[in-house]
């Protein structure tokens, strides 16, 4: 019984906070015309980029508009310097939970800075649609998005140690969920016509089937058998339960992310003619833009990996507990082989991401079915990751309650 209420009170907590964070975004920063955003905002490609994480919070313009995502960049920005400064990478290696603190800290810190940047850029595009512009809106502005941008922030991290499933990742599933009735508004079919009721029958066929190939690539994984020193000495049958689980798509969803952002992003932050019609170009030649989009996927997919696995790191943590991959060698040989296994399943997981990214585009050439446009594919893999993680964790929490009941 007390594990059941420990388990509602984390649901509680978790469900409590994620309506808090969806109904501020609703909550309008005064001074500005918002109808004439929204008229605006329909041809914009790179706010309905944004719309898509935010929950539609850059066409309500809230408090909570910029939600999550100064906070996803920031924890990318850090994880790079990481990678980068010597000095950040001693600090996560060596001062174990203190310097875990440390760099939370500082992504923290970034969080902030990325606020104040992203609202100082949307005060400067929505001041034709203000009523009275001046420095005193302005800070308002700034200081009302940066505030609610911390708000979130500090929502998530409570998520993350008091509730159920990880706090960023759940309210970007909570905004991706908001936006699908306003999606299938776009769609009506009239049932009186047979080919209509074909067409929704194929539809749904193909959700379910981007569902699954979404849940195939999330659970992929490599598993490379490790086996001790004691049991290699014994020449006992290696433990099949002792690996390293390698993940197909260790990236998750950030390539296809990063690479939409590459192609999108410049059209609108770099104002030059001769540019803009560059990109045209290449939006509009179909094979250059799938070459560019795969080449992008792949090189992102392969950086992100970077970020996230070192098999350097691993080589060293396995020799320190007496531990190695049968038939390799300890240190360099390991790190070699790790590396082998790791490019060749983030290229196969780039391969995979593309194919999911450009599913729209097949649909459409097969079937002329406008659906599951734009980061409709990415949006699925986003839910089904989230969904997978979240519903392990709820097992993984019930189970170690058991094992605790078990013992006492």
């Amino acid at each position: 019984m007390e594990r059941t209420n420990k388990l509602s009170q984390k649901i509680f907590i978790t469900a409590t906070i994620l309506f808090i964070s969806r109904m501020g975004i609703f909550i309008p920063i005064p001074g500005i015309n918002h109808q004439e955003i929204n008229e605006s905002i329909s041809q914009n490609g790179i706010i309905n980029f944004l719309n898509v994480f935010s929950g539609g919070g850059f066409s309500t313009i809230g408090i909570f508009s910029l939600g999550i995502i100064p906070y996803i960049n920031s924890s990318i920005i850090t994880q790079l310097f990481v990678k980068i400064i010597p000095q950040l990478e001693n600090l996560q290696k060596e001062e174990g939970e203190m310097g875990k603190q440390k760099i939370t800290r500082i992504t923290r810190y970034f969080t902030i800075v990325w606020a104040l940047i992203q609202s100082l850029s949307i005060s400067l595009w929505i001041k034709p649609y203000t009523f009275n512009w001046n420095y005193y809106f302005l800070i308002d502005f700034i200081l009302t998005l940066t505030t609610g941008s911390a708000i979130i922030m500090w929502f998530s991290e409570v998520i993350t140690e008091y509730g159920i499933g990880n706090g960023a990742s759940l309210l970007i599933f909570q905004n991706i969920i908001s936006n699908i009735p306003r999606s299938l508004t776009n769609y009506t079919i009239d049932y009186k016509e047979k080919n209509n009721v074909f067409i929704l029958i194929l539809i749904f066929a193909l959700s379910i089937i981007t569902i699954m190939i979404n849940i195939l690539i999330q659970e992929s994984k490599r598993k490379v058998n490790i086996i001790s020193a004691k049991q290699l000495g014994e020449l006992t049958t290696i433990n099949s339960q002792s690996y390293i689980p390698l993940k197909l798509n260790q990236g998750g969803v950030m390539p296809i992310v990063f690479a939409s952002a590459a192609i999108t992003l410049p059209k609108y932050l770099i104002n030059s003619i001769y540019f803009n019609q560059i990109i045209n170009f290449i939006l509009s030649n179909n094979i250059l833009y799938l070459t560019l989009y795969s080449v992008m996927i792949i090189t992102f997919s392969y950086f992100y990996t970077s970020i996230i696995l070192n098999p350097t790191d691993i080589a060293e943590n396995l020799q320190k507990m007496g531990a190695g991959i049968p038939n390799i060698r300890p240190g360099i040989e390991t790190t070699i082989y790790l590396k082998k296994i790791i490019n060749k399943l983030t290229f196969i997981g780039s391969i995979f991401l593309f194919v999911i990214a450009q599913f729209p585009f097949i649909i459409f050439n097969i079937t002329k079915i406008n659906i599951l446009q734009g980061l409709g594919t990415t949006s699925v893999l986003i839910l089904v990751g989230v969904a997978i993680d979240t519903a392990k964790q709820i097992q993984t929490y019930i189970i170690s309650k058991q094992y605790d009941n078990m013992i006492e």
